[in-house]
């Protein structure tokens, strides 16, 4: 994981496109907007706005933020999400989805539920504790437990989940609200 986000986002060129959970889970949302946590350049929220949902990207770094601004139906909100009042300072919604990629908060992850609608999905991918051994990372907190997402937040129901090799090993679940 980079140390300095600015610095990474500085040096990144081109787009890279939306997070599997995202392109394949993404055209079953309902109308409405959608939620980016932890958004960084945009890809899942560009690929959303594409798709007609206006996007509120929650990012703490100041580059990735200045390099969105002006971006059509895209609203920006500078926030550290690790922030011990973070999920009180959230945008309230209702959102039709929120996304949830490659930033693994575990309790932030559980204050999400009431900022969906009903029907709205929850969308999460990230990489399992198996890439991290991979890497020489045993003990880094980034990355999903094995079977980890299978148990939905409160309030939320289990609609799909994928875990294994997908150019590394990974994750990911889509949880909906009743």
């Amino acid at each position: 994981m980079p140390k300095d986000w600015d610095a990474f986002y500085r040096e990144a060129q081109g787009d890279r496109p939306p997070a599997f959970a995202v392109r394949a889970y993404g055209p079953f949302l309902p109308p409405g907007p959608v939620l980016d946590l932890a958004g960084g350049l945009g890809r899942n929220a560009r690929y959303l706005l594409g798709r007609g949902h206006p996007v509120v990207l929650v990012e703490r770094s100041p580059e990735a933020l200045r390099r969105l601004a002006g971006t059509p139906g895209l609203a920006l909100l500078a926030m550290d999400l690790e922030a011990e009042d973070a999920p009180k300072r959230l945008p309230r919604g209702p959102f039709a989805g929120i996304v949830l990629t490659y930033y693994v908060h575990r309790s932030l992850l559980r204050a999400l539920p009431s900022l969906l609608l009903p029907g709205g999905l929850l969308l999460v991918e990230g990489f399992s504790r198996k890439e991290a051994l991979r890497r020489g990372r045993p003990f880094s907190p980034f990355y999903w437990e094995p079977k980890e997402l299978l148990t939905p937040p409160p309030g939320l129901s289990l609609r799909a989940f994928g875990e294994g090799w997908m150019g590394g090993y990974r994750v990911y679940a889509v949880y909906t609200r009743p």
